[in-house]
């Protein structure tokens, strides 16, 4: 590990206070960074760690991070300060105890109260990523073609570009020609995660619910509830309490498959393997929702 009192100095200057490192914890950063624990005698930060070109990346996040703590709808790590030191990125935040069992009600309930945040558009203020992958926000005044532009047609082009076949790109062609049908609806454009599977929340030992590594954008918040059934690990409680804060409607069943199927192209696109063909069946099963 690189010298660690650079990070100790860089929280001093951020948050006023004196910080006397005394131990530090190397933990799990995902399959993109590295991270890392730093304690004092009272107070802890959880740091991520990469190489300084992905500065951007840590900056775009700990906008993110604020956006959904200044919603106070559910609890998220506050960011303290990001930058480079050592020929290294940083993004220093709050530690949480995420050694809890979820409350899933609380989580349920809580989501749906960020939800209820809205802008006047679709998009956000800046671009960010999703996982290691660019994720392009301009502001567009409608759903579709934002949906089109910067998210499903964007994975598109990149699966066929790093060669996983002409033959999706021309099913995902015909897809984008039919989106209009398949959304269907003017969704409020609620204040999203936008990457939320069941690795990216966690509770605090009282069961309160934390959400953190975020891919904040404006847009139908179904896309959030999509993901939440992509990979598991919410159980029906927690679908059972958003639901009751507010009901989804019955079209959310084929939507779902739609607003999952950007997520799976990314995986397709970062990690290759079986997510082509998982891919395909998707666009299949949405295509004939269309003939």
């Amino acid at each position: 590990m690189t010298d660690l009192e650079p990070l100790a100095r860089a929280i001093e200057r951020a948050t006023g206070q004196p910080f006397k490192l005394r131990r530090h914890l190397n933990v799990g950063g995902g399959c993109i960074n590295r991270a890392v624990v730093l304690s004092s005698a009272d107070s802890s930060y959880f740091v991520k760690l990469n190489s300084a070109e992905r500065l951007s990346m840590f900056e775009a996040e700990a906008a993110g991070l604020e956006a959904l703590g200044q919603a106070a709808a559910i609890r998220v790590p506050t960011p303290i300060c990001c930058g480079t030191t050592d020929a290294q990125a940083y993004l220093v935040m709050t530690h949480c105890d995420l050694s809890g069992r979820l409350d899933p009600a609380r989580a349920g309930e809580g989501l749906a109260q960020l939800h209820r945040n809205t802008a006047t558009g679709y998009g956000w203020h800046r671009d960010n990523t999703i996982g290691s992958t660019p994720q392009h926000n301009h502001w567009a005044p409608d759903w579709v073609s934002f949906w089109r532009d910067h998210r499903l047609g964007f994975q598109l082009e990149r699966a066929v570009q790093n060669g996983h076949g002409r033959d999706l790109g021309a099913a995902g062609e015909r897809l984008l020609l039919g989106l209009s049908a398949l959304i269907g609806h003017h969704p409020p454009a609620s204040l999203l995660h936008g990457d939320l599977w069941g690795g990216n929340i966690g509770a605090l030992p009282d069961g309160e619910p934390v959400l953190f590594d975020p891919a904040v954008y404006y847009g139908d918040r179904e896309t959030d509830l999509a993901m939440t059934e992509l990979f598991g690990g919410f159980g029906s409680g927690f679908h059972a309490a958003y639901r009751a804060a507010w009901p989804l409607p019955p079209e959310f069943a084929t939507r779902k498959v739609l607003y999952n199927l950007y997520h799976v192209l990314n995986h397709l696109n970062l990690f290759g393997g079986g997510y082509r063909a998982q891919a395909q069946r998707m666009i299949d099963q949405l295509l004939a929702e269309i003939r």
